[in-house]
């Protein structure tokens, strides 16, 4: 037997996922880790962490499952997009990397439209300037310490950072680079006149992949740390979002990929690459090659019935939750729910937006307030996909969702009543790291083609149809949209 495995380092922990060649997942192997706050709206961690996160789960996944490390074959990376990674001429990190989360950049967002041209930088990347894109970061640093910026060589995500530790080479997969916000997004490479236009230096930039090719081997050292073996060849992967689509087969057009975590996130593959000219809609180049995708982020998707389990009903399970859902028709009596608990980013990318529960009577009880989160959640999913549309793709013939959420029956109910589009389900809920996977699978040669290998090796199983209360979430949806433009300027002043 011979195995791939995908490595997924996200804001919390390491996944080390291993996977045969029938595409089943035979061991995962997990290790936590914090990040820091060291200011109100900053966010920052350790790269130490993801390398010391990596070896801990690809040791773990090797000894659970019983694999010796000579039958891995090759590994995908994966990982939190955006985040900026500063090292030296000699490799060393110069200082905490900064995240996809963190919102210290707005200045410099402002900074980056003047130096370009909003419409140009549209243009040019597929994207407007957000605090979280990795651009806006590097001007920070620029702005603020002047001593870091003089010591930069090398300029990293994440994920890239852990590919430099496993085979000391610089690289990054096109997909992440696009959400540099420094790419050109139709030729799938650094853009000059950018990189010109905000001072940054072009040496600085590692060389660009696609998701399946062959980056670099693992070194003696990283072997002796991992327990893999020497000269395994490590593909470029992809940022989470596109290696999550590959996981769940969203790799040709008409299949969207929907993510219901903390966030949710509507992702769609396109054959070329489309822009939004308001920049509303997130356009970045797909893991797959020669392909590109469109995504819209919601802030807050399961993690507003979190907030509704922590703050309104402590201790009760998500299941007995939903269940008292249930006995509540659909549109909730007339309650409707935004879901701006932390801002938003789509379709409205304002940090100030807040949560609202609006049209409350004496009537509702908590049934109703708990089906209303569960609607309004669907309905900024909808209002995503609504603007991914209006930039020309083309409507779903199916959405493969994964995430947290997607446990509920009711919740896939009312999002395919709401997106009117099938939902679907997936053989693994190993989504980014599955995916990573899958594209070392092409890079070891068992298959050609990503398609052919996510189509091979995901297993999709329909869940939920288009039903009854189409219609009546479709007027219930137009009075959620009226929402945020009346209470915005009373978010704002609060």
């Amino acid at each position: 037997m011979t195995y791939v495995i995908g490595i997924d380092s996200s804001t919390t922990a390491t996944k080390a996922v291993l996977v045969d060649a029938s595409g089943s997942v035979v061991g995962i192997g997990l290790s936590e880790y914090g990040y820091d706050v060291p200011r109100p709206l900053w966010s920052e961690q350790d790269p130490g962490l993801w390398w010391d996160g990596t070896v801990a789960a690809i040791r773990s996944v090797l000894a659970t499952a019983g694999v010796a490390g000579s039958d891995v074959v090759a590994v995908g990376l994966t990982g939190q997009m955006h985040g900026l990674v500063l090292l030296d001429d000699a490799g060393k990190v110069l200082r905490p990397a900064i995240l996809w989360n963190d919102q210290r950049t707005g200045e410099a967002c402002d900074e980056i439209r003047r130096a370009i041209g909003p419409e140009r930088l549209i243009a040019i990347s597929g994207n407007d300037a957000l605090p979280g894109f990795t651009a806006p970061k590097l001007l920070w640093v620029r702005d603020h310490e002047p001593d870091v910026w003089r010591r930069i060589a090398h300029v990293l995500l994440p994920k890239d950072y852990v590919r430099l530790c496993l085979t000391g080479e610089y690289a990054l997969d096109k997909a992440d680079g696009a959400g540099t916000l420094l790419f050109d997004l139709a030729a799938r490479d650094w853009s000059g006149e950018i990189l010109e236009a905000l001072g940054i230096d072009p040496g600085w930039m590692p060389r660009t992949f696609e998701g399946p090719e062959i980056t670099g081997s693992l070194t003696a050292d990283a072997a002796a740390a991992t327990g893999l073996r020497a000269g395994t060849p490590v593909v470029a992967g992809g940022g989470d979002q596109s290696a999550n689509a590959v996981g769940v087969a969203a790799v040709s057009p008409g299949i969207v990929a929907l993510s219901l975590g903390t966030s949710g996130v509507v992702f769609a593959t396109t054959d070329a690459p489309l822009r939004d000219p308001r920049g509303q809609v997130h356009a970045f180049c797909h893991a797959v090659p020669g392909r590109w995708h469109l995504m819209t982020v919601m802030l807050s998707a399961a993690g507003s019935l979190r907030w509704f389990r922590d703050a309104l009903a402590p201790g009760v399970g998500y299941g007995d939750l939903t269940r008292e859902a249930e006995m509540v028709p659909a549109g909730s009596d007339g309650l409707l729910f935004l879901p701006y608990l932390t801002g938003e980013r789509s379709p409205y990318p304002d940090p100030l937006a807040r949560g609202a529960f609006v049209g409350l009577t004496v009537t509702h009880d908590r049934r109703h307030m708990i089906r209303a989160v569960l609607e309004g959640v669907a309905f900024g999913l909808r209002d995503g996909l609504d603007l991914m549309i209006a930039a020309g793709m083309p409507a779903p013939s199916q959405v493969r969702a994964s995430g947290g959420g997607i446990a509920s029956a009711l919740w896939r109910q009312i999002l395919a009543d709401v997106l009117d589009s099938e939902v679907a389900t997936v053989s693994t809920t190993e989504g980014a790291a599955f995916g990573a996977a899958i594209l070392a699978a092409v890079g070891a040669g068992w298959y050609e083609e990503v398609v052919d290998a996510a189509e091979a090796l995901v297993v999709v199983t329909p869940a939920a149809s288009p039903g009854a209360d189409r219609a009546r979430y479709a007027m219930a949806h137009e009075r959620y949209r009226d929402l945020y433009p009346a209470l915005a300027p009373t978010f704002h002043r609060l």
